[in-house]
């Protein structure tokens, strides 16, 4: 009778668990037949018309005079490396950005913004280039939209078409585009707006924790402030536990986009230690190692843990070797890729031999 009774409860389990999973696989079903996909960018459900077609990547002016940018709010990932003179530019990658007003100002290329645009598939945008990223831009598997004739002429004169001068600051700090002058240069320079089928192979670049199980970093460090450790700037974020996002400031403010009036918040942070040289034949711009490996640190929820990063195959000495532009990984002091949590995420690049300047507490 026992094991009767234990042989219905393992198939009244065996069924539970059948339901569920018939569940969970229709609950997907639902989504894809709603077209509702996950974003490669957030790991969210989004329309399959957001999530699907390839992002933009649009440089964005970060100093003082250019501030408060607008649009930078609905970059779902906001990249901030050194430039020439100890300033920080920043690089927005963009897959929902249909009804933003204007995007900028938008600023020029530097050679490690462009790897980092192409670890996301993702049109690349900007308003002029150091000369060292030219070789880069004018690859064929760079989907390059310059603002600058002469490169790609998606600007037609540089400031029609795909970007234009707004009235509301000076000369450079004005160059602006939108979503339907971008849409037109991709037209103009026939680029293909799906992804490329290694990026939809791989599942796009970071893994992200599902729904229900969030990542916790249980018995990393607190980490209610921390700061990258910019001179320039003074960038910093502030936990919010009321929603469990952190807070951008800089220049002794909270940074906000101009368009919206709202602070910057972000779901997770990444700190990447770089090596570095100057340029070839030039004391002024940097080339920075974003392709081999290094350290860094991944900060969510209130904890910080140190990770290593790195790329399958990268070689700084080699700009074209195919491992730079594979995604870069980041991993826990076990050796497992670390899980995001869904949302958005800003990677501040450090230059190794600053990177005792970083500032993680808990207060």
């Amino acid at each position: 009778m026992r094991h009767k009774k234990i042989k219905r409860l393992i198939a009244a389990v065996g069924a539970a668990a059948m339901l569920a999973g018939c569940m969970a696989q229709s609950m997907v079903v639902s989504a894809e037949e709603n077209g509702m996909v996950r974003s490669f960018l957030t790991g969210k459900l989004v329309p399959e018309s957001v999530g699907r077609q390839r992002a933009i990547a649009v440089m964005l002016n970060n100093i003082y005079d250019a501030l408060p940018q607008s649009g930078i709010g609905n970059a779902s990932i906001v990249y901030e490396a050194p430039v020439e003179g100890g300033i920080t530019r920043l690089m927005g990658i963009f897959e929902d950005y249909q009804d933003v007003e204007r995007i900028g100002s938008v600023r020029s290329s530097r050679e490690y913004y462009v790897i980092f645009a192409r670890e996301f598939d993702a049109f690349y945008l900007h308003y002029g280039q150091a000369w060292y990223a030219l070789p880069l831009l004018r690859d064929g598997d760079t989907y390059n939209i310059s603002g600058l004739s002469g490169e790609n002429d998606a600007g037609r004169g540089e400031e029609e078409y795909v970007y234009y001068r707004g009235d509301d600051f000076p000369a450079p700090h004005n160059v602006f585009t939108n979503y339907n002058m971008i849409q037109d240069g991709i037209d103009f320079l026939n680029y293909p707006r799906e992804y490329s089928d290694w990026y939809l192979e791989q599942g796009g670049h970071y893994q992200f924790a599902a729904d229900d199980a969030p990542t916790l970093l249980e018995g990393g460090q607190d980490a209610a402030y921390v700061a990258p450790g910019y001179d320039y700037n003074n960038a910093y974020f502030t936990y919010d536990p009321s929603t469990e996002k952190y807070l951008r400031f800089q220049f002794g403010d909270p940074q906000i986009d101009l368009t919206t009036g709202k602070q910057l918040s972000y779901d997770n942070i990444i700190f990447q230690y770089c090596s570095w040289r100057n340029q070839v034949d030039s004391d002024t711009y940097l080339d920075i190692d974003v392709v081999t490996s290094g350290k860094g640190k991944y900060i969510t929820k209130g904890k910080a843990i140190d990770v290593t990063w790195s790329k399958d195959g990268g070689n700084w000495d080699d700009q074209f070797a195919p491992g730079n532009f594979t995604p870069t990984k980041y991993y826990d002091e076990s050796g497992n890729e670390i899980t995001l949590n869904q949302g958005k995420t800003w990677v501040c690049i450090v230059l190794d031999t600053e990177s005792d300047k970083v500032q993680v507490s808990a207060e």
